[in-house]
């Protein structure tokens, strides 16, 4: 019998089969990144060439330098704030957008429920509502340049959209941004204002202090004394308002509690040059990209230089080609709580003056991604908004909290900025002042005449005698009501001292002979006295010093408490390690620079102190709301290495028992990170910079947009202001501009703005001052057209 072949099916070799599906997947891997590549690269902002805009009346020049700062010629002023508008928005569309929305609870239109609550605590504090009524007290110049930056924004806004160019951050995001109006300028500076103010947060703690604690514990944490202490503290007692529940998610959106910032300046008779020399370091929220944007405006009536916030016109700190200026924040009381009393039967009516009367009750509507809109409703009193309702809780409780703000007022920041542009002396410049009302900061001056100056500038309430701005007060009772504000001519003023040395830090600037109360709660001491130190210690200062200066890592706190902490331990038993430790920080130079082992212990002791003190007592939902924490755990210690411990210091068994136990986990947990050698720990290894990214918060996208951790020196008290997140050693807050000006020569100026000018992921100005930032590296800008000119970045902006 035959037997019949069956022809086999052909076998593909097992390897073969792999590098099919391997190439497959390569293939499709590039393609994808191909893709993103390209994705990513389509809006890097056309840098030269010829653009045709409409809008513009006459041809504009915007050449950028090596670091991609813009430096924008034109031949009128309305077309210098259209260009401005532009460019600015070629590099930070995505931050001018989010920055609008966040100010003006508008984050749950694109992201969603999730920031449903920050939009009605920012609907109800009412920044945009503010940004309205400041509208129009502006006059018609001032008006149509704001006008004139819009149109210019929105002409870039325009044309990104329709040639599918807009940000790779909208396209993450799903969205497209709305046409720019004048009123989100203005809205973005309210955000400034309320970044720069906090002191109702401490009047709602110490509320909350009064229910929770003894009178005694209460009143060891005022920063003040108050007039009559046990009278006000029953007077909380018998409001029964819940702190807690009220404002407990609130600590997400507060300021930080470290914003401040350095300024100073030295008359010729201080410095190498024979001509004043400014400096100044705004310490703010320290991000991708920088909340500073550096620009040269030049038209027939301006040639400034500085920094401004990407989505205003102008330039807020800076100089020209006569004068130069910076800020520190005064952080004046500006902010009151007030008690109110809700009608039984009405809940739109209140107590004032023996009488009930109608609130203001407002609706907005707060859009939702992917979900209904949400009704938002805000009841407005004689005294402000119900700010402890924002969450909509208990409506109709019989109390609630409302708030009074000198930045709810119509004020004309931007009007002053531009003037200060335009100043060419220092008359001409506290003219402009008059103009600047919210927030109240620490203006410095200096000018090619040799005049130096300072003023405390902005609206400070002249409080009745019964407010000591500490807690909420009545507000149904007229006598807790504002008296005005410090008259102008009378708000603190320094003009050429005989020292030939002005300087701030957030430090205290009245003595107690000044008749009007600023505030209680001044920043602590030490970045002021070694600024002072330091400039005291010469008269040849250069540029040079003042930026090294400004790069100061002397810790002048530990300088304070590291003997006193040390003789604290000197009765216990320390183990080997702990012994190593202490030797450490008696070798310890008392300067907080990466690579030093002291930093990391004496700050995890001192934020271990802290919380030992509080942690059985407050509730950390609070911690936010604890306004002075640093400045009074500063006087408990002082106090009781005295022989005079307060209530807090004796319930934790005095402060050798709350130095020796910090100690121990200050040292545990430095070894837990870094092993048991306390000689080998570096400040740096825990202590660094990223510059986080609004979306770098999902992942993996924080690869996208963050560069790696970098170690950097300084901490929250050193000159060099470095805050940090206390659990992961994150920097977050510092000098995300610095700046200085030699008088001498005013054309070409030193500035770092971290992490750098362009808010593109592969924009070469995107990341490229991050190590600069953390090194002390400047770059120079010029106005000299000489100088940058030559670039082969020019852009042309020609009418359409």
């Amino acid at each position: 019998m035959e037997t019949i072949k069956t022809k086999q099916p052909k076998q593909f070799p097992w390897k073969k089969t792999i590098f099919i599906t391997l190439g497959g997947l390569i293939f499709i891997v590039l393609a994808v990144l191909v893709w993103a590549y390209l994705q990513i690269q389509k809006p890097i902002p056309q840098e030269l060439g010829t653009l045709e805009l409409n809008g513009l009346s006459a041809e504009v020049s915007v050449y950028r330098d090596d670091q991609g700062v813009p430096h924008i010629e034109a031949n009128n002023d309305y077309d210098l704030y259209f260009a401005q508008g532009f460019v600015t928005a070629q590099d930070r569309l995505f931050q001018m957008d989010l920055s609008r929305r966040q100010a003006s609870g508008q984050l749950a239109e694109v992201i969603g429920e999730s920031m449903l609550d920050q939009d009605r605590y920012f609907r109800t504090f009412g920044l945009r509502r503010a940004a309205e009524a400041s509208e129009a007290a502006y006059d018609e110049e001032t008006y149509g340049y704001l006008e004139a930056y819009a149109a210019g924004v929105n002409a870039f806004m325009e044309r990104a959209i329709d040639n599918g160019e807009l940000p790779i951050e909208f396209r993450l995001a799903g969205y497209e941004p709305t046409p720019w109006e004048p009123l989100d300028s203005l809205t973005i500076g309210k955000y400034m204002a309320y970044d720069l103010s906090g002191n109702w947060q401490g009047q709602a703690f110490r509320h909350w202090l009064a229910q929770h604690v003894t009178e005694e514990e209460a009143l060891d944490l005022m920063p003040a004394y108050p007039n009559d202490g046990p009278v006000i503290l029953d007077l909380a007692k018998s409001v029964p308002i819940d702190i807690e529940t009220a404002f407990a998610t609130t600590t997400n959106y507060l300021p930080h509690p470290f914003s401040g910032s350095n300024n100073w300046v030295l008359a010729g008779e201080r410095t190498a040059s024979g001509e004043p020399l400014l400096a100044d370091d705004p310490h703010l929220g320290l991000a991708t990209p920088s909340i500073w944007y550096e620009t040269h405006l030049t038209s027939p009536s301006v040639n400034v230089t500085g920094v401004i916030f990407a989505g205003v016109p102008g330039i807020i700190l800076g100089s020209n080609e006569d004068i130069a200026w910076g800020v520190t924040n005064v952080g004046p009381d500006v902010q009151q709580l007030y008690f109110e009393q809700r009608h039984p039967d009405n809940a739109s009516m209140f107590l004032y003056d023996d009488e009930w009367y109608e609130a203001e009750v407002i609706t907005e509507t707060i859009l939702v991604a992917d979900q209904e809109p949400y009704e938002h409703e805000i009841t407005i009193t004689k005294n402000g908004p119900l700010l402890s309702e924002y969450a909509s809780f208990e409506e109709e409780a019989e109390y609630a909290l409302s708030m009074r703000w000198t930045a709810h007022e119509a004020t004309t920041e931007l009007q002053a900025v531009l003037d200060f542009n335009r100043a060419d002396n220092w008359d001409t410049f506290a003219d402009a002042l008059t103009s600047f009302q919210a927030p109240a900061q620490n203006f410095v001056f200096a000018s090619k005449d040799g005049t130096i100056a300072y003023r405390a500038n902005g609206l400070i309430p002249i409080r009745p005698d019964e407010d000591d701005a500490l807690v909420p007060v009545p507000g149904w009772d007229p006598k807790y009501q504002w008296k005005g504000y410090i008259p102008w001519d009378e708000l603190p003023t320094i003009i050429n001292p005989e020292s030939g040395i002005i300087s701030t830090a957030n430090n205290q600037i009245v003595g107690e002979d000044y008749p009007y109360h600023i505030t209680h709660t001044w920043a602590q001491p030490y970045r002021h006295q070694r600024i002072i130190d330091v400039l005291y210690a010469s008269n040849d200062h250069t540029a040079e010093d003042m930026m090294n200066l400004q790069m100061d890592v002397v810790n002048l706190q530990a300088e304070e408490f590291v003997p006193i902490l040390i003789e604290a331990l000197e009765m216990s038993e320390l183990t080997d390690v702990e012994q190593q430790a202490v030797t450490m920080l008696q070798s310890w130079n008392r300067e907080d620079r990466k690579e030093e082992p002291g930093p990391l212990l004496f700050h995890f002791w001192m934020d271990g102190l802290t919380k030992q003190l509080f942690e059985d007592d407050i509730p950390t939902d609070l911690y936010g709301l604890f306004e002075g924490r640093a400045n009074i755990v500063d006087e408990m210690i002082r106090a009781a290495s005295q022989g005079q411990p307060g209530p807090w210091i004796e319930k934790a068994g005095g402060l050798d028992t709350l130095a020796y136990k910090s100690f121990q986990q200050a040292v545990e947990r430095a070894s837990e990170l870094q092993g048991a050698t306390p000689n080998d720990w570096e400040w740096g290894a825990f202590h660094k910079v990223v510059f986080n990214h609004p979306l770098a918060a999902i992942s993996p996208l924080n690869y996208l947009f963050n560069g790696s951790p970098l170690p950097v020196d300084g901490s929250r008290i050193t000159v060099k202001a470095a805050s940090y997140n206390t659990d992961t050693g994150v920097v977050t807050n510092g000098a995300g501009w610095r700046g200085v000006m030699d008088l001498s020569d005013l054309e070409n100026t030193h500035h770092l703005v971290g992490p750098g000018q362009s808010g593109h992921v592969f924009s070469d100005s995107y990341h490229n001052q991050r190590e600069a930032w953390v090194h002390g590296d400047y770059h120079v800008t010029s106005i000299d057209p000489t100088i940058y000119q030559p670039t082969d970045r020019h852009l042309t902006l020609i009418p359409q």
